[in-house]
């Protein structure tokens, strides 16, 4: 599997909402920030805050942040962009889940993953492995059931 499955992230929680947060790599960072705020990046470690009605995206406990509307991601987390690297919406998985059809998509990113072929490390804001998020949808949805 790719790098992005094997990372144990610190968190830390969000000094706008405090939820808790993962920390990123810098080069998350530099790929998620727009230009020309990517430049202005102070070296250091960041945390991403996965809420999407919290305004900071990116912060670091020296006190810097990147606000959610400066990331090239913007518009994808507002929609809850479930696969960053394959395009998959949370929505439409979900509707595969109700229609009994959710396997071949899971299946899909698992043998891209293993294949490398994944960079969930750049293209995830949050630079973590997605599959994670497809369990627990799983998971969601056989608890309404």
């Amino acid at each position: 599997m790719s790098n992005c499955c094997s990372s144990s992230p610190i968190t830390q929680a969000c000094p706008q909402c405090g939820a808790a947060c993962k920390s990123v790599e810098m080069r998350t960072l530099y790929h998620q920030v727009r230009f020309p705020e990517n430049q202005e990046l102070t070296p250091g470690t960041y945390y991403f805050c996965s809420l999407k009605n919290c305004l900071i995206g990116y912060f670091s406990l020296a006190g810097n942040s990147v606000p959610k509307l400066h990331l090239r991601s913007y518009q994808e987390i507002q929609k809850n962009k479930l696969c960053y690297c394959f395009d998959i919406e949370a929505d439409l998985y979900r509707t595969a889940l109700r229609a009994n059809d959710a396997d071949s998509i899971k299946d899909f990113v698992i043998q891209r993953t293993k294949s490398g072929e994944c960079a969930c490390e750049l293209r995830n804001p949050s630079g973590q492995c997605c599959l994670a998020k497809f369990k627990h949808m799983e998971k969601e949805y056989t608890a309404q059931q």
